[in-house]
């Protein structure tokens, strides 16, 4: 499949892109004529990425003439994967605002003069793309996922309609649009989510918010200058956004190369099991960095006065962590380990019942702390962890796992706190 490349499609705000390693322009012809503009080239942690300016550098296109098929062909022909659209639009809802970010789940086509398909003869037969999910269920989850990673709020769904422009909307029109049941509004996506579905390259619209189009008659009516003066505050979160998503893809692969240092021992500690075996991962220097480098980079910017490890392993990790947090570290162990007074939590087993113990000095009130094991299975031993925390009124920022087993559904039994894993194993793997 060759190596990873993912496309950029940058609307109004985003004609320059300055988050490349070494990029380059160059000028390239496709079979519908030339793209808006040079794509431009380069890498962001690895990942090829290559960038096309809707509106052309100098924004010297209308949204009609815009050439959405040598646009998605370039991109296609490029080998990019997956491509990503940013775009201005208006609100049609009272509750999505003036700078917030929209995750586009579905469209309403409103144009009339736009080239919409590539095919235009059926000569090897018909072909019927199917829309029903026009947006990459892959892509929006990513975008949504590195919006609350920096803490950006987001919609994680809403109905985009495209109009042909250049001209903004009539009230009358706006006001029809939110009887269809749109939520956004803009003169971009429609063509080249439905071009990008017959090309088969999963796709996703980020869409800013800058204005209420013309349908709140207690503010003012959409004006080009304010779209240019929101998307100028909004640029640097669109691609804060942008490069977390495409460093994303990148974790993948790091996340592929952990797992395959991961032993697995099948019949332990007891007959059907298969125990995930972390240590052939701490002992290799390379993988153990790497691990610790993808939890500092997670939390370098949270809030944090200790991290809590629990016993055995969760203690190693919890260590090199606090250690390149610059925090505290708690210790969570079995009854009869910790010398001074303690706390326990009892939690239920398969066959019987545990407990887990903490320093009643371990903990002041209000601190935050980061609980870390290396693996969550049932979730109880983490979630008694967690009810130690608080019993000390200490505040659980999260629960971080370096290995997750799905099936056995212990994210369900810490719905309650946020929630992270770097790696997950299923029963068939």
């Amino acid at each position: 499949m060759g190596k990873l490349k993912i496309g950029v499609i940058g609307g109004s705000g985003l004609e320059t892109l300055d988050i490349f390693e070494n990029p380059t322009q160059r000028e390239v012809d496709t079979p519908f004529g030339k793209p808006s503009s040079p794509i431009v080239s380069g890498k962001i942690n690895g990942i090829e990425v290559m960038f096309i300016s809707r509106f052309g550098f100098k924004h010297e296109i209308p949204p009609t003439q815009v050439n959405n098929k040598a646009n998605i062909f370039a991109l296609k022909y490029e080998g990019c994967r997956y491509i990503i659209a940013t775009t201005a639009v208006g609100s049609l809802r009272e509750d999505i605002k003036r700078g917030d970010f929209v995750v586009v789940d579905d469209f309403i086509d409103f144009t009339c003069r736009r080239d919409l398909t590539f095919f235009e003869k059926f000569e090897f037969g018909a072909m019927h793309t199917l829309m029903v999910n026009p947006f990459s269920d892959e892509l929006r989850k990513k975008l949504i996922e590195s919006c609350s990673e920096l803490k950006i709020p987001v919609c994680k769904k809403g109905t985009i309609i495209t109009i042909e422009g250049p001209r903004f909307s009539t009230r009358a029109e706006s006001n029809l649009f939110r009887q269809w049941g749109a939520d956004i509004i803009n003169m971009a996506t429609s063509p080249e989510a439905i071009l990008a579905n017959e090309a088969e390259i999963p796709f996703a619209t980020i869409a800013a918010v800058t204005d209420y189009d013309c349908w709140k008659e207690d503010e003012e009516s959409v004006t080009w200058e304010m779209i240019k003066q929101i998307m100028k505050d909004n640029t640097e979160k669109l691609k804060q956004i942008l490069l977390k998503t495409i460093d994303s893809f990148s974790r993948e692969e790091e996340i592929k190369k952990l797992k395959e240092k991961v032993r697995s021992v099948p019949n332990f500690p007891m007959q059907g099991i298969i125990f995930r075996d972390i240590t052939t991962l701490l002992k290799d220097k390379e993988a153990l960095k790497k691990l610790i480098d993808i939890l500092y980079d997670r939390y370098k910017d949270f809030q944090i006065d200790a991290v809590a490890g629990i016993e055995s392993r969760g203690f190693v990790l919890a260590g090199m962590l606090a250690g390149r947090l610059g925090t505290g570290l708690v210790l969570i162990r079995k009854p009869g380990k910790l010398p001074a007074e303690t706390i326990s939590e009892s939690y239920n087993l398969k066959y019987g019942v545990d407990s887990v113990e903490i320093h009643k000095d371990a903990i002041s009130p209000n601190q935050k702390i980061l609980l870390v094991d290396d693996l969550i299975a049932t979730g109880g031993t983490a979630l008694a962890s967690c009810s130690l925390i608080e019993k000390l009124q200490g505040e659980v920022v999260e629960c971080c796992f370096a290995m997750e087993l799905p099936e056995l559904k212990g994210r369900e039994k810490l719905a309650k706190y946020p929630f992270f894993s770097v790696m997950k194993f299923n029963e068939s793997e």
